[in-house]
């Protein structure tokens, strides 16, 4: 398999990428194992809705789905319940469990349009 070519289909559109000789060793071993990668994503459920920003980083999860690794949306709950450390708490209100949970089932059905749900695991 020329893992380059992989690494260079990933790449394409991306800002920055870890270094491509790590990536590129990182596929050959899950190649060899049969282990899939798990590719990470945290996301803040502030609302309801995902932004157009989050289709950029969910397509390039989709593509390693489509080459057989798993995609985790890791959900940054605890700052919405605790509120803003850095102390800007009147432009990021806390929310209810209920609240997060309700954002988070509508993320789940936009994210699905794009991701393999049986290749997508969600952490909270």
């Amino acid at each position: 398999m020329d893992y380059e070519k992989i690494v260079d289909a990933l790449a394409a559109g991306a800002a920055d990428l870890i270094p491509r000789e790590e990536l590129v060793e990182k596929l050959r071993r899950s190649a060899e194992t049969g282990q899939p990668l798990r590719v990470k994503l945290g996301i803040d459920p502030s609302a309801p809705h995902l932004t157009l920003g989050h289709s950029v980083p969910l397509r390039k999860m989709r593509q390693f789905q489509d080459l057989g690794h798993i995609g985790v949306l890791v959900v940054g709950d605890f700052t919405r319940r605790i509120g803003d450390p850095s102390g800007r708490a009147s432009t990021r209100p806390l929310m209810s469990e209920a609240e997060i949970a309700r954002n988070m089932a509508t993320y789940k059905e936009q994210a699905f349009k794009i991701l393999d749900p049986e290749r997508t695991e969600v952490r909270y």
